[in-house]
């Protein structure tokens, strides 16, 4: 097996529109990772490689061909085998957890040479996420009102069990393999809620992983539980003023048991409880609870009296999240802006453009 250990050398950016295209909210899709050029052949002589960036939270990988025999196949693995992704046709292969990725071709016949000697998996670039000095560096603070006082979903599993397993409904959104958004599971069916911002055409949409239960084990800890990827399959419906975009994931029945989350269509008063579960800067899951309410029930958002105002924590990723209500339970609004104060589009605008789609 070949083991490239790559230098984090950058020669581009990857990921949707750039932010001097998007709308001019303040919480746009955060920086993630960095796109890396590549160089790696996989044939019938040369069966595995493996690419290593020492500190990268993640690494995935784009294959230029892919080309085997009848029942041959590629997978992308982690170095103990835990976590693997079959790799079925050219393109973004699923992220793989951690600094290294193994790339392995499968073969049924064992043929090496003569006919076959063309056939094979070509690398041509990898994506790998930040370091953590580079994630301290560039997480955006706009939308931290005062000290951050959000703090790890699995805090509030014994002392606040709701919000706690609400919080299972909501993923982390790799975009593109080097941007942040947080989504969520609404209704019972194959859909979830986005941001527009986030993702809005299936342009946009193509290779964007949806990770579910990436979240802390222990209070305050590092480990995780293992997380459940799939791939965003299409958008359905999206609207750039109520910043919107419900969509559908491949492998939906992996991801059932995580639950859903229920709309709350109604104009929530100033004052009311809110509690935001989110994946800031890409971290795995928080809950924003305390000083977190109803600041203004009819603030402008990309249009007059769209949204709900709150001075509940948020960083860049959140964009996407659910604005609950403390009283029901249900999403009240789809949290889009920070600043401080922070804001979400109410649901009872959005609901009335998606109602027959959920």
């Amino acid at each position: 097996m070949t083991w490239i250990l790559a230098t984090l050398t950058v020669f581009g950016l990857v990921g949707g529109a750039s932010a001097a295209t998007r709308p001019p909210g303040k919480d746009h899709p955060e920086i993630a990772g960095l796109l890396q050029q590549a160089a790696a052949t996989l044939g019938y002589g040369n069966t595995e490689t493996a690419f290593r960036y020492p500190g990268a939270e993640y690494v995935k990988v784009h294959f230029s061909s892919v080309l085997l025999l009848p029942g041959d196949y590629l997978t992308v693995s982690s170095p103990d085998g835990q976590e693997s992704h079959p790799v079925t046709k050219a393109g973004w292969a699923m992220s793989v957890t951690g600094d290294t990725v193994k790339v392995k071709l499968h073969t049924a016949t064992g043929i090496v040479g003569g006919a076959v000697a063309s056939l094979g998996a070509t690398v041509d670039r990898t994506a790998r996420g930040l370091t953590p000095s580079e994630r301290q560096t560039s997480r955006r603070e706009e939308s931290v009102c005062g000290g951050d006082q959000s703090r790890d979903a699995v805090c509030y599993r014994t002392s606040d069990p709701v919000p706690y397993r609400r919080t299972k409904a909501v993923a982390r959104m790799l975009i593109k393999g080097t941007e942040l958004c947080t989504g969520f599971r609404v209704g019972q069916y194959n859909r979830m809620l986005t941001n527009n911002h986030c993702v809005a055409t299936a342009e946009e949409a193509a290779d964007t992983e949806v990770w579910f239960n990436y979240q802390c084990a222990e209070c305050d800890g590092y480990a995780v539980f293992r997380t459940t990827k799939v791939w965003l399959n299409q958008v359905i419906a999206s609207d750039k003023t109520l910043d919107y975009t419900v969509f559908s994931v491949t492998s939906f029945e992996e991801v059932v048991k995580f639950g859903y989350l229920e709309l709350d269509v109604r104009r929530p008063p100033v004052g009311e409880q809110l509690y935001v579960p989110q994946h800031p800067g890409g971290e795995p899951a928080r809950i924003a609870m305390t000083n977190c309410a109803v600041d203004d029930n009819a603030y402008e958002g990309y249009a007059a009296d769209t949204d709900l105002s709150y001075y509940c924590d948020t960083a860049g990723g959140s964009s996407g999240s659910p604005v609950l209500s403390r009283d029901t339970h249900k999403v009240v609004a789809l949290h889009h802006f920070g600043g401080c104060p922070n804001s979400g589009v109410r649901m009872e605008r959005i609901y009335q453009q998606i109602q027959g789609l959920i």
